[in-house]
Order: C-alpha cells, then structure tokens, then sequence
C-alpha cells in the first residue's frame, strides 16, 4: 500500500482544505441574501424553505450516488465535474429572474456539493488521517463565515445580491478547474482498498475507514430495534436544526429585531460561524484530555446558555454575545457524536446508524429552519432566541437518555482502532460486517 509523494500529497491536501471552505461557502451566503432575495422576488419570508428543501433533497442524493461514481470514474474527475456543476448553480443563483428558477438551481447546488463533501470525506479518511478530518471540516466552518462578509461587503458597496453570488461562482470555477488539472495526481494518491478495506463515505465530516474485521451479520431489523438508534437519530436533527437556524435567521433578528445595521449585522453572522471554526480547530485536543462525554455535555449546556441570551430581550449585543456562544459551544457536538456512534449503539450497528444519522441531519437543516420561517413570519423575528432555546433542552433531555439506553461503551471509553496507512494514526473504530451494505 503505497502513499502519494510529499509534494503531491501537499498539493491535494491544499485543494482539499480550499474545497472545505468553497463547500461552506453558499451556506453563509444565503443568511444575508434572503432578505434582499425575497424583496425582490415579492415571496414571504418562510419561502426560504423551498430553496432549502431542494438543496436538501439534491444534496442527499448526490451523497448516496457518490460511492458508485466513485467506482466509475474516480475521485479527481468526481470532484472536478461536481465542483463545475456547484458553479453553474450558483450562477444560476445570480441571473434566477424568479423564485422558481433559484429553487432549481439550489438543488443542483445540492448536488454538486453532496458530491465533493462525500467523495473528499472517502479520499481523506485514506490518505490524511485524523487530524487533517477535524481541520478540513473546521474549515467547512471557515467558508460559512467568509460567505456572510463577502454577501455584506457586496450590499454595503450598493451593489445587488446577485454578486455575490456571482463571486462564489467564479471561485467555484477556479477551483473546477484545479481539480480537472489535477485529475491523475488524485487517482494516483487514492489510498488502495479491498472489498473487506474500503472508506465508507458519510456527509458532513462522517467519513470513516473500515477495517478487516470478522464477518458478523447483523439484521437491519435488529438496528432499527434499538432505542439508542433513534434517539441518536433525533439528536441530529436536533442539533442540525439549531445550528442551521441561528445561522440563517441572525441576520434578520439582529437587523429587524434588535436595530442593528446590514453592515454590522453581517459581520455578527460571521462571527457565529466563525466561533463554530474556532470551536472546531480546538476541540479535538480538549476531548481527548476530557473525554467526549464530558465535552458533549458541557457543549451542549453552553448551547442552551448562548440560545437563552438571545431569547432575553436586550440590547444586540446580548444577541451576538449568545451567538457565539452556541455557535463555539456547537462545534465539537456533531464530530464527537458521529465519533461515539458505536459506544452507544455498539460496534455492529454503528455503520447503519450513522447512515441514518446524516440523513436525518440533512432533514433537520431543511425542515426546521424552514418550519422556523413559518413561526417568524406569523410572529415575529424575536421568537427565534425562545425556539432555539427549546430545541437546545431538547437536545439535552434527549442525549441524556439515550445515553443511558446504549448498549455499547461508556461515553468518552474510547473506541478500538485500526492501524493507521503507512505510520498514520488509526483512522476510525473496527466495524464488523453488516448485512445490506
């Protein structure tokens, strides 16, 4: 089993932290946008849901078709191909004459971003190991916070929000264009894998290597049994829900609700998702001195204090203050959840529950957030602290229980592992076979 040479290794580890951040990007545009979108448009507020649901229902099927593209064609020309197609979305984005049209064009964008976050989660859980995982999905996080300033600097200049877009787009096609330049080095660098030893890609910094184990079959009945299956399942949708939502409602609370300009207000987005970097660049080593249970729990309280900032009417400096509060509190939640999936559900479930896990998560980002523009357009933007807050108890409460309903390890015991390629760190927990794979 061979690795790619130093320096080409080192240039695809660069275009993978670029795609990271060119992933994230679209996500911190539309938080901005959407006001200036639906005044344009002529639509209620709670119409984001439409744009994402479509990006929701693309993403999630381009994330199940990656692994036979993969076989097909190979990680490079998957990458070049699904980064090209995010570009022309996005420019779509930037001409959509209406509503309609943009809603079509988030779904491509769905596709074409479900695609490039699967087929580098599959490359990098072979080839970059552990640490670079934790980084490259930190800087998933940096990208959501640059798309907000790029969005505010483009309102501030007067300009129409179909540049920045439009800008994004343009990156988008830069980094296209790498990709395709870069094709043979990415098929030469693939890590080699057999049919017992091959990267299971799962969305969204999910990406774990299979190891040779022994075959154990294991019912799908059997999975679906476990009451620790669904509440972790829950609990993704939970946490999805409150990260996507503050996200994309802050800058309509903190300019409509709390007074503050577009321009300042833009920057406040920014620094959620920038606190959510932050969090995600630090968290790994504090868990492994503390324990994942110990981080999670203290994690999500700080999630319930942040939410319980902004539902307390005050001045906007309390709301952004609560805002990146959850946000910093947020980042190492879906990580080491992803990562304990086996202690809680055991060793033999693990591969099908964290299937169900990112599924799950892709629905809540859609379905409550959108649910959350219904409330606030029927109510008003200030109702967002008090239902973030109720999601965060909720979180709480479920974790809790399904902690002490798992049928594996202990939370924060951690996991047995693999060897790691080639002198790396060992890459994920040792799963047995399941049936349906």
């Amino acid at each position: 089993m061979s690795t790619p040479p130093a320096r080409p290794r080192a240039a695809l580890l660069l275009l993978s932290y670029l795609a990271f951040v060119s992933l994230g990007l679209p996500d911190g545009l539309l938080g901005v946008s959407w006001p200036s979108i639906r005044g344009d448009f002529d639509v209620p507020t709670e119409a984001v849901g439409w744009v994402l649901t479509a990006g929701t229902v693309g993403y999630l099927t381009s994330s199940v078709l990656a692994g036979f593209t993969l076989a097909r064609v190979g990680v490079g020309a998957l990458l070049a191909g699904s980064t090209l197609l995010a570009s022309l979305a996005l420019t779509g984005y930037s001409v959509s004459p209406v509503l309609a049209v943009l809603v079509g064009c988030a779904l491509l964008l769905g596709l074409g971003s479900g695609a490039v976050d699967s087929g580098l989660n599959a490359y990098a859980a072979g080839a970059f190991g552990p640490r670079h995982m934790n980084w490259l999905h930190a800087f998933f996080g940096l990208g959501v916070a640059i798309g907000p300033l790029i969005m505010t600097a483009v309102l501030s200049a007067g300009l129409a929000w179909r540049w920045g877009y439009g800008i994004v787009a343009a990156a988008q096609l830069v980094l296209a264009a790498a990709f395709a330049l870069t094709v043979r080095a990415w098929h030469r660098g693939a890590p080699g894998s057999t049919e017992a030893d091959a990267p299971v890609p799962t969305e969204a910094g999910a990406a774990i290597q299979a190891g040779p184990t022994s075959a154990v079959r294991v019912p799908v009945r059997a999975t679906l049994r476990l009451p620790a299956v669904w509440s972790g399942t829950l609990a993704f949708v939970l946490y999805v829900a409150i990260e996507v939502s503050a996200g994309l409602w802050a800058f309509l609370l903190l300019t409509e609700g709390r007074g503050l300009s577009a321009a300042l207000a833009g920057g406040c987005v920014s620094a959620y998702w920038g606190s959510l970097f932050i969090g995600r660049v630090v968290q790994g080593l504090v868990a492994e001195r503390l324990g994942a249970g110990l981080v999670l729990r203290v994690s999500l309280a700080g999630m319930a204090v942040g939410a319980a900032l902004i539902a307390v009417p005050g001045p906007a400096l309390l709301a952004v203050l609560g805002l990146v509060v959850v946000g910093f509190a947020a980042a190492p939640v879906f990580p080491l959840l992803t990562l304990t999936t086996a202690e809680r559900v055991g060793a033999a479930h693990a591969d099908r529950a964290i299937g169900l896990q990112i599924g799950a998560a892709g629905v809540g980002a859609a379905l409550v957030p959108a649910g959350l523009g219904v409330l606030i357009g029927n109510t008003s933007v200030q109702v967002l602290g008090s239902a973030l807050l109720v999601l965060a108890l909720a979180l709480i409460a479920l974790y809790e229980w399904g902690d002490r309903r798992s049928t594996g390890r202990p939370t924060g015991q951690p996991a047995p592992t693999q060897p790691g390629r080639e002198g790396q760190p060992a890459s994920g927990p040792v799963r047995p076979v399941v049936d349906g794979r």
